[in-house]
Parts: C-alpha cells; structure tokens; sequence
C-alpha cells in the first residue's frame, strides 16, 4: 500500500542520523523520526511523504530500545540545543563514531584507519560559551535558545550543558529588564534594543565574561546592571557589543568594556590564553586538551619542523605544539583573534612564532611566494571547511603530513577528497567528543604525501 500523510504505522527504528533522527522503513521509504532511539518499535504518524523517503513523528513507543532514557532536561526536544538527551551517553557515541565512518567512506571514498572516539568523561555543565537569544512573550522576558529550524525562541535560563554561573548572569539580567523597562529586539519588526546575552568562561580560572549585545550603542541605566553582574562569583568582564545589522549573525563588530577586563583568561594545555569576545575559543576546554594531544600525536613534530597553523584562531593549537617546532606560523582572517594570539605567544615565553592576519588561502598563496616550505600544515577550519584554493595552495607546499581538525564529518570527507586527488591520503582519523547531547563531532584527521610513508 502506497505510504500517504497522516497515516498511522508501525515501524522499528534500524538506524539514526547525526541529527538524532532515528529511521526506520515503510513502504520501501525510509521513514524519519525525530526523537527515536535505534531498536525502537514505534507507532509513527506520517507528516510527509517524498520519492524516496518520509517524515513522520512518535504517535506512541510501542517497544522501548535498550539505549532509551527519560531526558534529564525539562524543554527537551522543543529546544533545539540537544540531539540526544532521549538516549544513553554510550548510544550516542556509538553513533557519532558511525557518522564520521559514513562521511569518510560515502562522500570522501577514503578509509583511514579510525580510531575508538575519545568519549568525554563529563556530559552536563561543560560549555564555556554560550549566546542566548531574547525574546518578550506575553509581557514576560524569554531567554532561552531557538526551537529547531526556526527563530522561537524557548525559554531556558538554566541548560544544563552550561556553567551554573551563566544562569545566575541570566537571573539578573531578567531582574534588570522588568526593572529597567529596557525593550527587546524583536527580529520581524526589527525593533527593540536588548539582542542576545554572551557568556564565556574560563574552565581552569573560573573567570567569566557578560557580554550584552545591543541593537544600537548603549543600554539604559548601565551602571545598575553592572553593578549588579560584577558582584556575581568569577565575573572579571562586562562588555556591550554593537549590532544594528539586520542579520542573524549573533555578534556584531565594534565592542566596548563597561566594567573590568576587556578580556578573560583560560589555561589549555599548561599555556594561559587570553580569549576576548569576538575570537574563536574551543567551547569544551578537558575535551579540547584532547584533541590538541591527538593533533600532536599526528603532527610528529621534532624540533626541526616549520610548522604553519591555517585557521587558528587565537593561536591555541598551534601555539600548545610550538615548543616541539623549529618555527610557527599562525593564519587567521579575524583581527582580534591575531592580536589575542600575539598577546598569548608573549604571555607563554613563545618567541619561534608568528601571525599574519589574512584568509587563509591568499595568506598560503603569498607564503608560498616568499618560498615557505612547512613540513607540516595544520588546519581547523570552520564548518564549512576548506575552500577549494586553500586545498590546492595547502599541497602546493608538499608538506610531510597534513593535520586537519574538523567539526563536520561531512566537510571533512570533502576536502580529504580533494587532497587525494593532488596527492594526499587520508591514513589515520580520531573523533573527539567535544559537544555531548548535541549532534555535533570533531574528527582529527592525518593525511600524508603519497610518497612518504605514514
């Protein structure tokens, strides 16, 4: 019987996406379910019907898997932060470790040696960053983060991913608004001031940065919020960051401190960083110390190495591997990143590196001009990967090994199939489990010259 919507049927869960999705077959269509577990038996509600393949949602679970368990938070999956809260840690491991297999195999047709995933040993309140949209819904201040695949935002002050310092910010933040009377953006009429809370903070120091982004330049009565925020446990910066872009891009440009630091500090891998708001920082500092160990382990470094470091940021990766380098150089296309890694170099006694604020393919291009010749390229580039000219101006410089960093199994297969074209095979991959809950996955991977043995 051909499958139509609103049909009810009887389905077991075989398989799940990265997404949390769990699928099982009717109809010869592989049918999607959100919030399934693999090994579910489930009467299931038909909500679309394609040529190939089905939505449809949980009407009842007839036949619980082995891996399901009740979520531990309160606005799971109406908030769009989790993929996983409905199933155990090690279920989830089992298929984020599936997933970069099937990337690698089915979109890059490559099959390095995959290793166990290095699992993380905490799952709750290992966030160091977090940014929390607002909205005003019935007379009452919603903050929270957005529902999947839409803006709505779902009110959550206290999600248990995140530090218990960032909801005793958001409390005071609520207190503040119903006081103040400040307005808050509203996204469809482009009106209101109050945009998004960032939060950061230093796993190791306990610092922690307020940052209040603003449609416009101030907030009314400023004083009394940082009054209120400084006497807070661990906050050292209060900032105000300025967005009137009609975008959906959290940040905007332009920053100004309005009480402490301009920035904070955190320590990874027996270096201290100074991270400020706009630059990039691993979100999960234990797990980071981790795949930074993997990344050395697979750079092989000697003493002897020229070692360039693309994407990076404030520097961390390539500045915890400078001491077993003869030299570094660090590429990153935002300026306040190179300033803070200028900064971290100098505080860490670092003196065989150096950063060039460019993107990284026209920085690789010009380097490669100057006669550069790096033995091993480090690259962690964001989720949309390498762009086709930095692949091809990476293995122009025909280095030994090639150490990507990857946070899309997908974007990684890709680029890895790029590189095997000039040359380049990927032999040896590590996930690393820096996001637990959520269907996110960092995957280090190590590709070598096709004629230098591994």
């Amino acid at each position: 019987m051909e499958l139509r919507k609103n049909d009810i049927v009887t389905l077991t869960v075989d398989a799940c996406t990265a997404d949390g999705s769990g699928i099982g077959r009717a109809d010869g269509l592989a049918v999607f379910l959100p919030g399934a577990a693999v090994g579910d038996t489930v009467r299931a509600h038909i909500l679309k019907v394609k040529k190939n393949y089905a939505y449809a949602k949980i009407a009842q679970v007839l036949i619980p898997s082995p891996d399901r368990i009740a979520p531990a938070c309160p606005v799971f999956p109406r908030c769009g932060g989790c993929a996983f809260q409905h199933i155990t840690y090690e279920a989830e491991c089992r298929i984020k470790a599936q997933h970069v297999a099937d990337c690698l195999q089915r979109i890059g047709g490559v099959t390095p040696a995959l290793r166990p995933i290095l699992a993380a040993p905490e799952t709750q309140h290992y966030r160091n960053k977090a940014q929390y949209p607002l909205a005003m819904r019935d007379g009452q201040l919603q903050i929270g983060f957005y529902a999947p695949h839409s803006h709505r935002v779902v009110h959550c002050p206290d999600c248990s991913l995140q530090p218990p310092e960032f909801a005793q910010v958001l409390a005071v933040f609520d207190r503040w608004v119903r006081e103040s009377g400040v307005s808050v953006y509203d996204e469809t009429a482009r009106t209101g001031l109050l945009r998004h809370i960032y939060l950061r903070k230093g796993a190791a120091t306990g610092e922690v940065m307020v940052c209040a982004v603003v449609n416009g330049d101030a907030l009314p009565q400023e004083a009394a919020l940082a009054d209120a925020l400084c006497a807070l446990p661990g906050v050292k910066s209060i900032l105000i960051n300025s967005n009137t872009a009609d975008t959906n891009v959290v940040l905007g440009p332009h920053c100004r401190t309005l009480w402490g630091a301009d920035a904070i500090e955190d320590r990874l891998c027996g270096l201290t960083f100074r991270i400020s708001p706009l630059s990039f920082y691993q979100v999960n500092r234990d797990q980071a110390e981790r795949l930074y160990q993997t990344a050395a382990d697979y750079a092989a470094l000697t003493g002897k190495e020229t070692l360039l470091d693309l994407y990076c940021g404030t520097g961390t990766i390539g500045l915890t591997m400078a001491r077993r380098a003869k030299r570094l150089i660090g590429v990153e296309v935002v300026p306040a990143a190179i300033e803070d890694a200028k900064i971290n170099a100098v505080r860490n006694g670092i003196d065989n590196a150096e950063f060039l604020c460019a993107d990284a393919a026209a920085a690789a291009k010009a380097l490669h001009t100057r006669g550069l010749q790096p033995e091993v390229v480090i690259l962690d580039p964001p989720r949309k990967g390498c762009s086709p000219e930095s692949v091809a101006q990476v293995a122009a410089f025909r280095p030994d090994r090639i150490v990507y960093v990857s946070c899309d199994p997908a974007t990684l297969a890709r680029d890895c199939a790029a590189f095997a074209a000039l040359g380049y095979r990927a032999v040896d991959a590590t996930p690393v489990d820096l996001f637990p809950r959520t269907g996110h996955i960092e995957t280090v991977c190590l590709l070598v010259r096709s004629d230098v043995n591994a």
